[in-house]
């Protein structure tokens, strides 16, 4: 397989669709994804930093060793009651 380094700056992308793309390890900086939908989406060992997830709904979701500030997201909902 060949790999390719690409860097894209300043790059509107209003309603693009994306399917089946490779993007591990890419990074995202200063990203506006407001109103974006994402449907078998693998995140496994992603990192987010100084992110807004206002309004955000998450739906049929593996959660399992996901943190939120340090804390275990499977542990929160055992303890709200779901």
């Amino acid at each position: 397989m060949t790999k390719h380094l690409s860097k894209f700056e300043a790059v509107s992308l209003t309603e693009a669709s994306f399917k089946d793309l490779n993007l591990t390890l890419a990074n995202f900086t200063d990203v506006n994804l407001v109103g974006s939908s994402f449907s078998d989406v693998s995140l496994a060992g992603a990192k987010f930093h100084n992110v807004d997830l206002s309004n955000v709904v998450i739906t049929d979701a593996n959660l399992d060793g996901m943190l939120i500030n340090g804390i275990l997201v499977t542990e929160l909902l055992r303890v709200y009651g779901i």
